[in-house]
Parts: C-alpha cells; structure tokens; sequence
C-alpha cells in the first residue's frame, strides 16, 4: 500500500469533539500529524464535510475537512 501522506502521523489516543451545527458529538483521536488525524467515531452518519475538532486535553482546535470515510472511522486533513 502506497503511503499518501504528506507527513508522518503519530499514534496517540485522545479524547476529541467534533462541533457541528452548534452542536457536539464525541470521538476518539487515533493518529495525529500536523495536517491531519483519524478520528474514532460511533457512526460517521450526520458528519459534514467540514467542522471543528476540539481536543481538550491539548487545548487545540482545528478546522478540518474530511478525505476519507469508513465504518466507524473518518480521516480529516486540517485548514
């Protein structure tokens, strides 16, 4: 499999808000570079294509946009 990134990701295991539409629902951040992360999700059904992530723990928010969708996983690239 060809890696298509433009930098290395991390492992890590965080807690995450995706905020949409003045609302809040909850993830988990699997992997993290400085352009983008995988993100846990229950189910990716009613995620738009862009939003804000907040991760509480590293007081950062992002303004991501989503490449990639799977079951219960979705891959964002940060603006």
């Amino acid at each position: 499999m060809t890696e298509k990134r433009m930098t290395a990701r991390s492992r890590v295991l965080k807690a995450g808000t995706i905020e949409v539409h003045g609302g809040a629902i909850d993830c988990t951040v699997r992997n993290l570079s400085q352009d983008g992360a995988a993100l846990d999700v229950a189910s990716p059904v009613g995620i738009p294509d862009e939003f804000t992530l907040l991760m509480p723990a590293d007081h950062k928010r992002h303004q991501c946009r989503v490449i990639w969708r799977k079951e219960k996983r979705i891959g964002v690239r940060f603006r």
